[in-house]
């Protein structure tokens, strides 16, 4: 945890128009509680990419996987990174590691098989991933630590950006906000910043 980067962040959540409707009227973000969500349990953003955020709503409107969407949206918000869990820094991915090695000898002991993410082009179940999150909480909980307020990550994602290239076409930050409470406005995207 630090607070070495700006506190605060736009952040884009894709979604279906009724449910960006209802977000700007007032009506409070729900949790993700996939078992396969990539930071852990909670509500999702892309950061600083209001157009991306919009893709992935056509994306999931196109897949046989996630909430319904008929029309693809996408709505900004101000967040709050508070107690962020940055697996951009190096204390960020020790707190993680610490965290699977934990999972592992407790799935040893407990006798159950360990979770694995998928392995097809994509990747995008991470059950594995998920129940490590879930667990770095268990472990703060227990150790009487401040909760995880935000964990932030950087994906490498999609096709090569152009032939012979080292980016790829979807990279992208993505933050989990756990804490509801760090989701200080939402607003209204121009159009212009998604085209």
């Amino acid at each position: 945890m630090h607070r070495l980067a700006t506190s605060f962040v736009l952040g884009y959540h894709g979604c279906d128009k009724s449910v960006a409707e209802r977000l700007l009227a007032g009506e409070p973000f729900q949790k993700s509680i996939n078992d396969y969500d990539w930071l852990g349990h909670g509500i999702y953003f892309w950061e600083a990419n209001p157009r991306r955020g919009r893709e992935f709503a056509a994306e999931l409107r196109d897949a046989s996987w996630g909430p319904d969407i008929t029309t693809p949206a996408v709505v900004g918000a101000i967040i709050d990174l508070g107690h962020c869990l940055d697996l951009m820094t190096s204390a960020g991915i020790r707190q993680i590691q610490a965290a699977y090695e934990t999972y592992i000898s407790n799935c040893g002991v407990a006798g159950y098989e360990p979770l694995k993410n998928s392995t097809d082009i994509h990747k995008l179940r991470r059950p594995l991933d998920c129940a490590v999150f879930a667990h770095l909480h268990e472990i703060r909980t227990d150790n009487n630590e401040p909760a995880v307020d935000t964990v932030r990550g950087i994906f490498v994602e999609g096709d090569p950006a152009y032939a012979g290239a080292g980016f790829r076409a979807k990279t992208h930050i993505q933050i989990c906000v756990c804490n509801t409470f760090n989701i200080k406005g939402v607003f209204r995207v121009p159009e212009e910043q998604l085209v």
